[in-house]
């Protein structure tokens, strides 16, 4: 019996809940009082190690306050080379095992994990998978060897490594399990689970959102037209076929992936979980549940069961947060605040100290989110809740008169309800002028779509969703949004270039804002390129 597997087995359902979401119930100062004793526990064990005083300046700090006046903010260059080269002998422990983020420029950043925080993430892991599939406070409607189809890299990217050590605590049916796709690339492992999950069922699901998407479509399109190999001929996979068969037929529609399998929870995380969030419970037949998790802690904040807004979890990290607006200050020397002092409606940098003997101290994440309430009234949660906005300087600049970030341009391109594949959006000029370059690949043919047309379309739309943008072409003079329209496919041309070059996985897709000149003119090519076949 694995170690989580015991508490489904010897706890009621009351005492499971507040093992694993009793943080929900904490009020703002024992929220407060669990993050000084375990700042002050940190201090005291990573205080002797190379990386401690280096960070720290040979001082060890005697209280919170004087940890956040005489430790400076930091970032990854500040623990260069020990983390990138993995020197174990800087730290305070010897890490379990080492995870790495999803890169940027070809560069990946290491972080060390203690077996003392892996299985705190893992408790996080399964507070996230009980209030995803609970509708209500104190359900508890997942137990060991629930089915769980995974969308993930393997390890050592974060997310792989996290769901590498969830198997290793609490028992489940991972489809398709690790052993079996060592071999094999992101589109046939997806293949082997499904095949799998048609023979098994799925109770829950692990995906970013705009993949869940792309597989709904693709997945609804195949069952037009399957064929039955002598793998589909099991006696499980041909009743599930037939059941989603009559019942889309029923209500006279495609078959939909919610026909094949009735899942419990859809779990996933992204700026672009609450755009697709209607795609995905049309396509799975449930809401997504969100969570903000990243290679330097696996878990941050996650919603909690009624899926509007996140909460911090208390005992994974000390958290201060950058207060955002005309007086921020972008160096080490910018002020924070503590969650008891954040503010509704005000958004702010987060900045993370790890816990348990592990190195970051004063960490900017780089990452922006948003108070959106300081309790929940619906819930009774008394903690501040929050949205993730965007990272740092992912934004178009526009005249200083509008920041525009990523999912405000995605919202926008969503809610004109134009079907695309996928876009990129850069600052460019007109003379001394800026404006909005919106790259856009449509999806089929849509012969009543030209570019003038989208671009007024996603410029009304930007009006309505960002205030700061509604007058913006009074001051410019011109329409603030221009669109290029790309060939079918230019896209997927652009990943199977990657991909035959050899590009790890997160730089298979160009970035949505700002991505590299070069880049934008690979994409000008291969889109003109496949004009000229056509």
């Amino acid at each position: 019996m694995l170690s989580e597997d015991k508490y489904f087995q010897d706890l009621t359902e009351a005492k499971l809940w507040q093992r694993y979401c009793g943080f929900l119930d904490l009020s703002i100062d024992e929220f407060m009082d669990i993050q000084e004793e375990l700042l002050m526990d940190q201090i005291e064990r990573v205080s002797d190690s190379l990386l401690g005083k280096k960070i720290m300046n040979n001082r060890k700090p005697k209280s919170v306050e004087e940890f956040r006046r005489i430790v400076p903010l930091t970032t990854y260059d500040d623990y260069e080379p020990y983390l990138s080269e993995r020197q174990e002998d800087a730290l305070t422990i010897k890490p379990h095992s080492w995870c790495h983020s999803s890169g940027k420029g070809g560069r990946f950043k290491w972080f060390p994990s203690s077996r003392e925080y892996i299985d705190k993430a893992v408790k996080c892991s399964l507070a996230c998978l009980i209030l995803a599939s609970c509708n209500h406070k104190g359900e508890v409607n997942v137990s060991p060897g629930f089915r769980a189809l995974v969308v993930a890299p393997p390890p050592p990217y974060a997310s792989g490594s996290i769901f590498q050590a969830v198997t290793e605590r609490i028992s489940f049916h991972h489809m398709p399990h690790p052993q079996d796709t060592e071999n094999l690339g992101m589109r046939d492992s997806l293949r082997l689970g499904f095949q799998e999950a048609l023979k098994e069922g799925v109770d829950a699901i692990f995906s970013l959102a705009s993949i869940l998407v792309k597989m709904g479509e693709e997945l609804s399109g195949q069952a037009r037209t399957v064929k039955l190999s002598p793998a589909m001929l099991h006696p499980a996979i041909l009743s599930r076929l037939v059941k989603a068969w009559l019942r889309a037929r029923r209500e006279k529609r495609p078959i939909l992936p919610k026909d094949l399998w009735s899942t419990k929870a859809i779990m996933t995380s992204g700026l672009d979980t609450a755009i697709y969030k209607d795609d995905i419970a049309h396509y799975w037949g449930n809401q997504p549940y969100e969570f903000y998790a990243c290679a330097e802690s696996f878990y941050i904040a996650a919603q909690t069961w009624n899926r509007k807004w996140m909460v911090f979890f208390p005992d994974l990290l000390f958290l201060e947060f950058i207060p955002q607006g005309a007086h921020a200050e972008p160096d080490n020397e910018a002020s924070t605040v503590l969650l008891d002092e954040l503010e509704e409606g005000k958004s702010y940098e987060v900045v993370i100290t790890h816990l348990y003997g592990l190195p970051l101290l004063r960490y900017r994440m780089k990452d922006i989110i948003k108070v959106v309430a300081l309790k929940d009234v619906e819930t009774g949660i008394n903690l501040p809740h929050i949205v993730f906005q965007r990272r740092v300087g992912e934004t178009i600049d526009l005249a200083g008169l509008t920041q525009l970030d990523e999912k405000t341009i995605w919202q926008a391109i969503a809610n004109t309800e134009i079907q695309y594949t996928d876009w990129i959006a850069h600052k460019e000029y007109e003379g001394s002028q800026t404006y909005l370059h919106l790259y856009l690949e449509l999806k089929g043919k849509q012969g009543d779509k030209d570019s003038v047309r989208i671009a007024a379309m996603v410029d009304e739309q930007l009006k309505l969703i960002d205030t700061d943008y509604k007058d913006i072409d009074a001051y410019l003079k011109l329409l603030p949004v221009r669109v290029t329209l790309l060939s079918p496919s230019t896209f997927q041309k652009y990943t199977d270039e990657k991909v035959r070059e050899g590009a790890e996985l997160a730089h298979l897709k160009p970035t949505h804002i700002n991505p590299p000149q070069p880049v934008i003119e690979r994409i000008l090519q291969l889109s003109e390129a496949g004009r000229e076949k056509h």
